[in-house]
């Protein structure tokens, strides 16, 4: 087993280097700048409306969250779900091995990507429902897969090569929901339950697997029930612990947030070591953790933004923008000011203490999987652990649901809808896989995959960037300016009209 473990690694190693390497982070940076640009800074210029459109019209528009009767599901079940598959173990345990590895400065670079990044997973969700269509069943189907083959596919020779990236995608978004979204997640999840409770990775293992195969099993519909219930609870409840760490190391504010912006710039790596390497893993780690938290440039959460009850493509993508939002500029944040302000963590290096004493007189040795339970230790001790255990699970399990969806809809595209029952129990039977696989190996995994499917993404947005941009265009017209022009809802005709007749929610009306 060890033989075979080791070379997966090897493959693996050799595959991220390529994925990872500075093109496709440049080509990551490049999509962020230009939908950001062709959209005039929508995230800036727009803040108050998509704000009022998201989590603001959460409290007063019952459409948002009121169930559907037909196969589609609600806008905030759309978001729940996504921000069920991006809010995981990323935002924990990711954050801690960004900043270990990268320095205080990664964390600059994080919300660079996260500022770029809300354009970019806004671009993909507007595609989404733009390019989005319905199955045998009559639910939506959508995703870069969609827009990859109708939209880069429909212009003049390039049916062939839309087609393949839409395939090549489809394939890599597979692969990806067992790494990121199944083994990277459930590893995590097993890893501190040992720790903090002492139960075995096994046991651990074999009862996340009896309950994802339970919800699994009722498709979209039964995941968007349980993650709308599970995310709005796991996020405030982490947040709140938080903002008590914030509080109770308020003295530590100035400190933290200058080895934040001095470490983005930084001349010396994590480990000391020589000019220019530390900006260099500042950047790498703050991109590819971002990435690897909010999804943003993925393609992924389109899959599941696409089954919205919306008609408009621009009111989802502000739920797209939303999420990068909530994901890594509250989230990540708060998990890095409890990180840095801890004491345990050097603010010039990000090199943390080798051991940590609890409050209970245990001596731990410390990595990126107990970083934060040992901060949360330091405050409110045992409780503090088992929090942040219990937060890790609950981010890690809904993280799992959400890409079982994900994979659903890749193996649909890939072999038809009748597959998609043999995926969804070998996306089952791995849960227990990744809670007894090797820790390093689950991330590395989970990185290459996360690259893999990054890039046909991101050259199907680049294609289309335009006609992202005449649908912004077309919605702020219509909405903010008051110019009567027709709606572009969708890029095939009977589609079009079907949702033209489709009567508009109090909040369209608004």
């Amino acid at each position: 087993m060890d033989g075979i473990l080791e070379g997966i690694a090897k493959v693996n190693d050799a595959v991220n280097g390529v994925v990872w390497g500075a093109p496709a982070l440049i080509l990551l940076f490049f999509v962020g700048v230009l939908m950001t640009v062709l959209t005039k800074v929508f995230q800036v210029t727009h803040f108050g409306h998509w704000m009022k459109k998201t989590i603001g019209a959460v409290f007063h528009d019952k459409h948002v969250t009121a169930h559907t009767a037909d196969r589609s599901i609600s806008q905030f079940q759309s978001l729940c779900t996504a921000l069920a598959a991006t809010v995981g173990t990323g935002n924990i345990v990711g954050v801690a091995g960004a900043i270990l590895v990268g320095g205080p400065g990664a964390v600059f670079w994080m919300w660079v990507m996260a500022f770029l990044g809300m354009m970019t997973n806004y671009s993909e969700n507007v595609l989404g429902i733009f390019y989005r269509r319905k199955n045998a069943k009559g639910e939506w189907s959508g995703g870069a897969m969609y827009y990859l083959r109708d939209g880069l596919g429909a212009k003049k020779g390039c049916q062939g090569i839309g087609k393949a990236l839409a395939w090549l995608f489809s394939l890599f978004c597979l692969l990806a929901s067992f790494g990121i979204g199944n083994m990277t997640q459930v590893n995590s999840i097993s890893g501190n339950m040992e720790t903090v409770f002492g139960v075995p990775t096994w046991v651990t293992g074999l009862v996340v697997m009896i309950m994802v195969g339970l919800v699994v099993v009722g498709g979209l519909k039964r995941i968007a029930a349980v993650t709308e219930k599970i995310v709005p609870f796991m996020v405030i409840l982490y947040m709140v612990g938080s903002i008590v760490i914030f509080f109770a190391n308020i003295s530590q504010v100035g400190a933290v947030f200058s080895s934040i912006f001095q470490g983005a710039f930084a001349a010396r790596s994590a480990a000391g070591g020589v000019v220019g390497y530390g900006i260099r893993l500042a950047v790498e780690q703050g991109m590819k953790r971002g990435v690897f938290s909010n999804e943003a440039g993925l393609g992924s959460s389109v899959m599941v933004h696409s089954n919205s009850n919306v008609k408009e493509p621009v009111k989802q993508g502000m739920w797209g923008i939303f999420e990068v939002f909530a994901d890594t500029i509250i989230v990540c944040t708060l998990t890095a000011f409890s990180l840095l302000s801890s004491g345990l963590v050097n603010l010039e290096t990000g090199v943390t203490v080798t051991e940590f004493t609890t409050r209970a007189g245990e001596t731990i040795a410390l990595n990126k999987a107990n970083l934060v339970s040992a901060v949360y230790n330091q405050q409110f001790g045992f409780v503090g652990s088992a929090f942040i255990a219990i937060s890790i699970m609950l981010f890690a399990f809904s993280t799992v649901l959400g890409w079982s969806h994900y994979g659903t809809k890749a193996c649909e595209y890939l072999l038809g809808e009748k597959r998609t029952t043999p995926y969804k129990i070998l996306f089952v039977l791995l849960v227990f896989g990744g809670a007894v696989m090797g820790d390093n190996l689950a991330w590395d995994l989970a990185d290459t995959f996360n690259g893999l499917m990054m890039i046909p993404n991101l050259i199907g947005v680049i294609a289309l960037s335009g006609t992202v941009a005449k649908i912004t265009k077309n919605y702020v017209d219509r909405n903010l300016k008051g110019i009567k022009e027709p709606p572009m809802y969708s890029a095939f005709p009977d589609i079009e009209a079907e949702e033209e007749a489709a009567p508009d929610s109090p909040e369209d009306l608004a």
